[in-house]
């Protein structure tokens, strides 16, 4: 009889954990701490799934997690956060109002032109000349992304992986599990139009657990201008690393 108890308590924490590994959908209020109002497209990315969310004019969302799963959340104008999913959430499922602060100095929008052209077609010509790097597509966005000869690049993360001090071999040997979320963005819509939207990095770093001066290095090793390191958007940041990250792994074997 004893083994019998014994037993059971063993299935019953067996279906606890099992039970735990299942993704639930929660529901939650995304509103501005001191107004209480709520906050419309804000977006809510699960950064363990890679799964997103957005919200919608009563500032609600619902996205899939697991107990101690993070999710980022961020709002233009606003300074982003990371919520840990706690074991009431999972239990209750029912709605968790998450309270974000306006940052205190908010910038103006301002233009920035790229070159300042004289409408003189022979001097323009020479200050519009391009580097040695050519476009290519980012799958559902109708504008290019620079990237740089293949032999170049191939170069330089061969040299990242002959040298274990290199930023790139650092980073990726250290953070393979991290980096294995880059073939998870282009499964979420969400995620890829959030991605698209920004340009702080803020985002990128929260999925690979990087610092932006990792990504600035990164994309160095791999030959990536100043240019575009400094102007892309965060999913053509988040392309250039996955492509980057795939060289390294196939001369790394």
């Amino acid at each position: 009889m004893r083994y019998f108890v014994v037993f059971l308590l063993m299935l019953v924490q067996f279906n606890k954990l099992y039970a735990q590994e299942e993704p639930v959908l929660l529901k939650g209020t995304v509103v501005d701490e001191f107004s209480q109002l709520p906050i419309n497209n804000a977006n809510v990315i699960n950064l363990n799934s890679v799964k997103g969310s957005v919200t919608n004019e009563l500032g609600k969302f619902e996205i899939e997690a697991q107990v101690n799963d993070t999710l980022h959340i961020s709002f233009v104008g606003y300074q982003s956060i990371k919520v840990r999913v706690p074991a009431d959430w999972i239990k209750v499922k029912d709605d968790f109002k998450i309270k974000i602060i306006e940052k205190a100095n908010a910038l103006d929008e301002i233009i920035i032109h790229k070159y300042q052209l004289t409408g003189v077609l022979e001097v323009d010509s020479k200050l519009i000349q391009l580097e040695e790097n050519y476009r290519l597509n980012i799958t559902g966005l109708n504008y290019g992304y620079e990237a740089n000869d293949g032999s170049k690049l191939a170069n330089s993360v061969l040299g990242g992986y002959a040298n274990p001090a290199d930023a790139l071999f650092n980073t990726f040997s250290k953070k393979g599990k991290e980096m294995k979320k880059l073939r998870k963005v282009k499964d979420d819509e969400n995620v890829r139009n959030s991605l698209a939207t920004k340009y702080d990095r803020e985002m990128v770093c929260a999925l690979l657990n990087i610092t932006k001066k990792d990504i600035t290095d990164i994309l160095q090793k791999c030959e990536y201008s100043k240019t575009f390191i400094d102007t892309a958007t965060d999913l053509q940041i988040m392309d250039a690393i996955k492509s980057c990250y795939e060289d390294y792994r196939f001369l790394s074997k």
